[in-house]
């Protein structure tokens, strides 16, 4: 297996590659830094209906994935140290951390969930790490797959133009990111700030590191919390 290796496995492939097939993740799959497969579950039902989910047991609302069709479906995809994860609002929240980590993988497995989830027996039988982007239901896992696998992809070697354009990106140091200008010099009576034209790369990197706290102070009391406990600053700071 050359490159990072995706396999999505779905009731909708043809979401797939969206927009993953553009911008920085398309190029990515041009030149070959990284491929990206689909399974159809259904293909994996055994009646005449292909049918993948059934009512929930205990009784209720909606219905949920089978354990035997997306068992079968998770079997066929060959079995190597790729990460295997399944779409879910229940999930540890995705961070850049997380992102970071699974850049490192030679590849993801994602098993994206529709209806009311997945029968829970085939998340632990088949050791799936369930994964969430965000406090919100979505109508099923595609759409949160995609954002996991652009965050990754834009971390893979040659596919962003510089190797440092995501070191100083917001959640990358702990902090948010600090705000960006660019010509013309004044639009619609606003100037850019001074500093940042005045040559002095010292004084640049000290009003960007000093927005990016202000920012994330104001915004993300919680990052702003971890941040300053991670690198031990006084508490009584405001």
């Amino acid at each position: 297996m050359t490159g990072f290796s995706a396999t999505v496995l779905t009731l909708y492939p043809e979401m797939f590659p969206g927009p993953l097939g553009a911008s920085l993740s398309g190029k990515g799959l041009e030149k070959g830094i990284w491929s990206l497969e689909t399974v159809q579950i259904r293909d994996f039902a055994t009646d005449r209906h292909r049918s993948v989910d059934d009512t929930p047991a205990g009784g209720g609302p909606g219905m949920v994935l089978r354990a035997d069709v997306v068992g079968r479906a998770l079997d066929s995809v060959a079995a190597d140290d790729r990460p295997r994860l399944l779409m879910s609002p229940r999930g540890r929240p995705l961070d850049q951390g997380r992102v970071r980590e699974l850049a490192q993988a030679p590849g993801v497995v994602i098993l994206c969930g529709r209806f009311e989830g997945v029968d829970e027996r085939v998340i632990e039988g088949r050791g799936l790490s369930e994964v969430s982007i965000g406090d919100y239901v979505l109508s099923g896992g595609e759409i949160a797959a995609t954002v996991v696998l652009d965050a990754i992809v834009r971390l893979l070697p040659g596919v962003m133009g510089k190797v440092s354009s995501g070191s100083e990106e917001s959640f990358e140091t702990g902090l948010l990111e600090y705000p960006h200008y660019t010509r013309p010099q004044v639009w619609e009576g606003r100037t850019i700030p001074e500093v940042l034209t005045s040559g002095d790369h010292g004084a640049v990197a000290r009003w960007r590191h000093e927005r990016a706290e202000e920012i994330t102070r104001e915004r993300r009391p919680d990052l702003w919390r971890a941040w300053r406990d991670a690198r031990g600053t006084d508490p009584a700071r405001k």
